[in-house]
């Protein structure tokens, strides 16, 4: 199980940072002036769990997690073979100097950029996030059924351990394929195709557990949240309050991608490869973070990291929004260009890459509680569902986050004369009161695989 979802997790960030790349700049149509259209493709892939996420959970409960954990190999495969032919047919990014929009003022970048949006990989990447979003309740439902309860905040280390490893590795080896086949970028797709194939093979492997509700009935509003889902989280304040802080997670979450791009490439000029790079080093942290939470937490859910963490991580956020002085005005290199104000960066290209290591580690203190309290908490026969609610309140976040908070906090910057990298400050506004108000319990973890967390114990 744990290198099956290392390698999906691997091929997911390989195939979404290469669209990400590619839409850093985009030339709409005959403009001279280029935009940043990220929000599109992080948008069109949460969408994808918005749609889905529902109906997997149920899915998850009904037919078997390790059913749908094979299936979704399988259509993995045939999603990155389709992304082949996409690629093929898709016209390679020009190499050039093109007028960048901001507001009123105009940014010169001298990397590549493409010329019309590449709406046929957008739509490869909601099948990417169909997938993904039909695994994610099979892959976190099936631990609750594998290992004991006092065991699962180690086992959710491990996997979010390897997951962000995944990403790691994932995201930098998406930006070193773009470098190195920007031309050709049907030989991307043919290494994707590679991952996913043995991907598939892994999964065979995984054992199978009983079916949790094979008589689940169906209904319409399973697409979204079942009528048993509502009445718990209903009646369950712990676990609407879990629901809740975990989807600010993923809504600051999603703006790392974005703006770390966009950091890499406009602000500091950097290729492909070491612009993914900086990325991952947000994984780095991550992955550190889950395992010493992991390691902390045993046999409970520890709900005092999560505040330690939403601190941290705001902290961060500011830190990495902060400019190193006034800006200076560039005047154009071509006539009917509007004057630019070039912003340097208080910590600057390292400086920045020590502070991502520690979002990612504080991110990872926040998360992990949370998660593992939303795995443990729900009933043995709902686990599916809940997980399925839980991603699709999430995905909503972070559509939220990618198509209304990220163009928006950046015209409004640019409308009041301020760098873009000021949206990280923005987004650390949202943690605060996760790490004001939200009270530090403990809940302590049975050892029963059957039900993982006793509900007579200190629940609040």
């Amino acid at each position: 199980m744990t290198g099956t979802q290392f390698l999906g997790a691997f091929n997911d960030s390989v195939f979404k940072q290469i669209v990400l790349l590619l839409c850093v700049t985009v030339v709409i149509s005959s403009s001279s002036k280029a935009d940043d259209q990220q929000f599109l493709a992080q948008g069109i892939f949460a969408l994808a769990f918005i749609l889905f996420s529902g109906i997997s959970g149920y899915w998850s409960d009904r037919v078997g997690k390790r059913s749908l954990i094979v299936g979704c190999k399988v259509a993995e495969v045939l999603v990155m073979v389709l992304a082949v032919v996409a690629f093929a047919v898709t016209a390679p990014p020009v190499t050039g100097s093109v007028g960048q929009g901001a507001g009123t003022e105009t940014l010169q970048t001298s990397s590549f950029y493409v010329v019309g949006i590449p709406w046929l990989l957008l739509g490869i990447l909601f099948l990417m996030g169909t997938q993904s979003a039909v695994f994610g309740p099979a892959k976190y439902g099936i631990l609750p059924e594998m290992v004991r309860g006092g065991d699962l905040p180690r086992m959710n280390g491990i996997i979010q351990m390897t997951t962000f490893l995944a990403l790691i590795f994932g995201t930098w080896f998406g930006g070193i394929l773009l470098d190195h086949f920007s031309q050709s970028l049907s030989t991307a797709g043919w290494i994707c195709v590679a991952i996913a194939i043995l991907g598939t093979l892994t999964s065979l492997l995984v054992r199978r557990t009983p079916v949790a509700q094979p008589d689940a009935p169906f209904n319409w509003s399973s697409v979204a949240i079942a009528p048993p889902t509502r009445r718990l989280l209903r009646e369950d304040t712990a676990l609407r309050r879990a629901l809740l802080i975990y989807s600010i997670f993923w809504f600051v979450a999603a703006i790392f991608p974005m703006m770390v791009n966009w950091l890499g490439k406009e602000q500091f000029k950097l290729d492909n490869s070491n612009t993914s790079f900086l990325l991952s080093s947000i994984s780095i942290g991550i992955a550190a973070g889950f395992v010493l939470a992991g390691k902390l937490s045993a046999g409970v859910v520890n709900f005092g990291l999560v505040r330690i963490g939403a601190l941290g991580l705001a902290v961060t956020l500011f830190l990495l929004s902060l400019p190193g002085g006034q800006p200076a005005t560039v005047l154009p290199e071509e006539p009917g260009l509007a004057a630019s104000r070039d912003w340097s960066h208080l910590l600057g290209h390292q400086g920045s890459q020590v502070a991502l290591v520690f979002a990612g580690f504080f991110a990872g203190f926040l998360a992990l509680p949370v998660q593992v309290f939303l795995q443990s908490r729900p009933p043995q026969e709902m686990k599916g569902r809940v997980i399925g609610t839980m991603n699709l309140v999430n995905w909503i976040a972070i559509i939220i986050a990618a198509v209304v908070f990220y163009p928006l906090a950046g015209y409004l910057l640019a409308s009041l004369g301020l760098p873009k990298f000021g949206i990280f400050g923005l987004t650390g506004l949202l943690l605060l009161p996760v790490a004001i108000f939200h009270r530090s319990d403990k809940v302590v973890l049975s050892t029963s695989p059957q039900n993982p967390l006793d509900p007579t114990e200190n629940c609040k």
